[in-house]
C-alpha cells in the first residue's frame, strides 16, 4: 500500500508541477482568447455558438483564421483547408507522443489528444528529453494541457461578453505573436529548428501579401522542407564524426 501511495503522490506531483509551469503562459494566452472572443461576437455569434466553436477547435489561430475568412464571405471549402492547414503542426506534436499515449486505455487516450495544444508540447520538449516515455511526462502533460484548456476557454467567452469594450489603444492583436514567439524560443536547439524558424518566419514577411492566409501555408512548406533539409544535414555530419572516432 505504501508504494501505491508513493505512486500515487508522485503522479499527483507532476500534474501540479504541468499546470504550475503553464501560468506564467497565461498572459500570453489572456488577450490571445479576449480578441478571439470578441471577433466572434463581432461576427453575431451567441453565446453558445462561440462556446461549441470554441470547443471544437481548441485552436485559435485556427479558430482566428477561420473567423476572418468567414468575415470576408470566404467560400467553405477555402475556409476548411485553411484550417486544416494551420492545425498541421498538429501531426508533428502527435507524433511525438504517440509512444507516450499508447499503452493507455482509449477512455483516456481521445480525452488527451484533444487536450494537445502549443503550449502544453513545448513545455513538454522543454523539461522532458525526446525518448522519455514515462508516466512522469504523461501526469506533467495533463496538468499543463488541462490548465491551458481552461484558461483558453473561460478567455474566449470573457472576450466575447467585454471584447467590444476593450479600448483599440491597448493593441491586443499584438501580444498574440509575442506569445508564440515566446514559446519558439524555448525549442531551438540545434541548427535544424533555426533554419526552419528562420526560413518560415522570412517566407510568412514575403508573402504577407497573398490572400486567404496562403503566405501563411507557404511559410509551413518553406519551414518543414528547411528543417528536413537541414536535419539530413546534421544526422550526415554527426554520423561521419561518429565514424572517424571509432576508426
Amino acid at each position: 500500500m505504501q508504494g501505491e501511495d508513493m505512486t500515487q503522490a508522485t503522479r499527483h506531483r507532476f500534474f501540479i508541477e504541468g499546470a504550475r509551469d503553464l501560468l506564467p503562459m497565461i498572459p500570453g494566452v489572456l488577450p490571445f482568447g479576449l480578441v478571439t472572443g470578441a471577433s466572434s461576437a463581432s461576427l453575431g455569434f451567441s453565446p453558445e455558438m462561440t462556446l461549441g466553436a470554441t470547443l471544437l477547435f481548441f485552436a485559435g489561430s485556427a479558430q482566428l483564421a477561420a473567423y476572418q475568412l468567414i468575415q470576408d464571405n470566404t467560400v467553405p471549402v477555402v475556409i476548411l483547408f485553411t484550417t486544416l492547414m494551420i492545425n498541421i503542426r498538429f501531426l508533428i506534436y502527435s507524433a511525438a507522443f504517440a509512444p507516450l499515449f499508447h499503452s493507455i486505455k482509449k477512455r483516456h487516450k481521445w480525452p488527451l489528444a484533444y487536450l494537445l495544444s502549443d503550449q502544453a508540447y513545448g513545455l513538454c520538449v522543454a523539461r522532458f528529453a525526446a525518448n522519455d516515455q514515462s508516466r512522469k511526462k504523461l501526469f506533467y502533460y495533463s496538468g499543463a494541457a488541462l490548465m491551458m484548456w481552461v484558461s483558453w476557454v473561460c478567455f474566449v467567452m470573457v472576450g466575447m461578453l467585454v471584447g467590444e469594450k476593450i479600448p483599440s489603444t491597448w493593441s491586443l492583436e499584438f501580444a498574440i505573436p509575442l506569445s508564440f514567439l515566446a514559446m519558439l524560443v524555448s525549442v531551438v536547439r540545434d541548427q535544424a529548428t533555426l533554419a526552419a524558424a528562420l526560413c518560415s518566419g522570412g517566407v510568412a514577411t514575403v508573402f504577407s501579401y497573398l490572400p486567404y492566409n496562403m503566405g501563411f501555408m507557404a511559410a509551413i512548406v518553406g519551414g518543414v522542407a528547411m528543417g528536413y533539409v537541414f536535419s539530413g544535414r546534421f544526422i550526415r555530419k554527426k554520423t561521419g564524426v561518429e565514424g572517424e572516432r571509432n576508426e
